[in-house]
């Protein structure tokens, strides 16, 4: 069930698309709280448990900041904004 909800909550595709007023993103407003209190629901109870102890005396675990994926997301930014430009550009000077 968890993998179904980060699969949804992931996926460019919506049950209602996002482009329709109000409604777009209404199934992401009740289906992923759903998802993930139906994945918390269907945990085994002693899973669970063992988790919040482990977070309990370790604390949540902290992820190592990588300046190289940094840089490949602002770069690919970077690209995807000069490729709007440079279509817009165009478009404005071909009308």
């Amino acid at each position: 069930m968890g993998a179904l909800t980060v699969a949804y909550a992931l996926s460019p595709i919506d049950l209602i698309p996002d482009f329709i007023p109000v409604l777009g993103y209404l199934d992401d407003l009740l289906l992923l709280p759903l998802g993930i209190w139906l994945t918390v629901k269907l945990l085994p109870t002693d899973l669970m448990e063992e988790y919040r102890q482990k977070i309990a005396t370790n604390g949540v675990p902290r992820f190592k900041h990588s300046k190289w994926a940094a840089l490949v997301i602002i770069l690919l930014w970077a690209l995807a904004l000069w490729w709007a430009g440079s279509w817009a550009r165009r478009w404005y000077q071909n009308r």
